[in-house]
């Protein structure tokens, strides 16, 4: 007999129709306030859920009995009250490996638009100010030869000190929790603490999830132990930096300039002090936003529900293994 699971995101046809060919699926495309009250009802009957950007916590969770896994569209986890869903005996499976080369790329691509001044002197042309060469107040800051500081060394932040390494002819410097011996070995990779990084580095670059340890990591007091020189980017969580400390810093020079593709608040509203300053670079958190990452993220997420409810053994994307 077929399981009940449902999908609460819009995603290509040939990979809703695997679902269909496994399960008994209900689609929803998004939940909004028009049919949340149908998705609630939905949850009656549902052995496995599969979708993004929805928090599906213990508001939800009392609607799903049956429930016994999840598939998220990504590779954070936020949205979920992880130790709720393990009392609970709900498998949590996301995509941690397909992503990881477009959001290096997403982060290289603020690295160097932030220290280029790209969208900014973009702007500068379109705007028709661009007159004669430009001097001194235009220029940007060198990105080769350069200290890079990565904040957490997973494969997101391994494959940014590849890029800096390999690439750019970088210094790297990395805090984690652990050694990783293998960026050490092959990329020259230094582990020092928070408070040494930020002093040492050009580029502070956020790879870490967001924890209750992690949030709000970066405050004022630390911003103000980076150079006056330096750049901070955020390709990780919004919630990791103290966004108005970050307004203060830019705005009276404590640092040079950020690149954020994340928000402690998304989308970004448009009265945030953030967007009038000219020494940011701000995305829409497109992390992992290209058209052949998104597929595999999904194809991914659909091979992990099928994995899931068939009760078959843990792999490396289940978040909670210990659920068995």
């Amino acid at each position: 007999m077929k399981k009940n699971v449902i999908l609460y995101k819009k995603i290509p046809q040939e990979q809703q129709a695997r679902l269909a060919e496994s399960f008994n699926l209900m689609t929803f495309d998004g939940i909004t306030s028009d049919n949340r009250a149908e998705f609630i009802a939905a949850l009656a009957q549902a052995d496995g859920l599969i979708g993004a950007s929805v928090p599906i916590k213990q508001d939800l969770l009392q609607f799903a009995p049956k429930l016994k896994a999840i598939s998220t569209i990504s590779v954070g986890y936020d949205q979920f009250d992880v130790d709720d869903l393990t009392l609970r005996g709900i498998r949590l499976m996301h995509t941690p490996t397909v992503l990881t080369d477009a959001t290096a790329d997403t982060i290289f691509t603020l690295i160097l638009a932030t220290a280029r001044r790209a969208v900014e002197l973009s702007m500068l042309v379109r705007a028709g100010e661009w007159q004669r060469s430009i001097g001194d107040e235009y220029y940007g800051t060198d990105v080769h030869h350069k200290t890079i500081g990565i904040l957490g060394m997973g494969r997101i932040g391994s494959a940014v000190a590849k890029r800096a390494h390999c690439g750019f002819d970088m210094k790297v410097l990395y805090m984690s929790n652990k050694p990783n011996i293998q960026v050490e070995q092959q990329y020259q990779a230094q582990r020092c603490s928070l408070d040494e990084l930020l002093q040492r580095a050009d580029f502070v670059c956020i790879t870490l999830p967001l924890l209750p340890s992690t949030e709000r990591l970066i405050s004022a007091e630390k911003l103000a132990l980076m150079k006056p020189s330096a750049i901070l980017i955020n390709g990780a969580r919004g919630k990791i930096v103290d966004q108005q400390a970050l307004v203060a810093a830019l705005q009276n020079g404590t640092i040079k300039a950020a690149g954020l593709d994340v928000f402690e608040v998304e989308p970004l509203p448009s009265n945030s002090p953030l967007i009038v300053l000219p020494n940011v670079v701000l995305l829409p958190h497109i992390g992992s936003a290209t058209i052949e990452t998104r597929y595999n993220m999904v194809r991914c997420a659909v091979d992990n529900i099928i994995v899931a409810l068939a009760e078959q053994p843990p792999n490396e994307n289940w978040v909670n293994p210990q659920v068995g």
